[in-house]
């Protein structure tokens, strides 16, 4: 039996996750993908296919891939999804565990005003 590594392991956990999860025009699902060097989020209406609001740490001046740039992600999608009047998402953590950076930018979206 081979073993599975990181990356397949999660997107494993991905894929379970998405089914259960889709967003709509009156609630987007929030989507989250961190790599090396950066953290993504994106607001998306998956009835539709667009995207509505995407952050990432490159519109952040002097935002370190770490806890602190997670809260300014979180903050600002946050500030983006008010500009548009969406208060209601759906979360979709990508597969990732509920903790460190994810956890820290689902609760400063949440302290922003997002529902989930």
């Amino acid at each position: 039996m081979n073993k599975m590594d990181k990356k397949q392991l999660r997107l494993k956990r991905r894929r379970r996750v998405r089914a259960k999860v889709s967003g709509t025009d009156k609630r987007p699902r929030l989507s989250i993908y961190k790599s090396l060097t950066n953290i993504y989020a994106q607001l998306i209406d998956d009835m539709a296919g667009k995207t509505l609001v995407q952050v990432n740490l490159k519109e952040i001046s002097k935002a370190g891939n770490n806890l602190e740039g997670a809260k300014q992600i979180g903050k600002l999608i946050a500030q983006k999804a008010q500009e548009m009047k969406i208060t209601e998402i759906v979360f979709d953590r990508g597969g990732y565990k509920y903790h460190g950076k994810v956890k820290a930018l689902a609760e400063e979206a949440r302290k922003g005003g997002l529902n989930f």
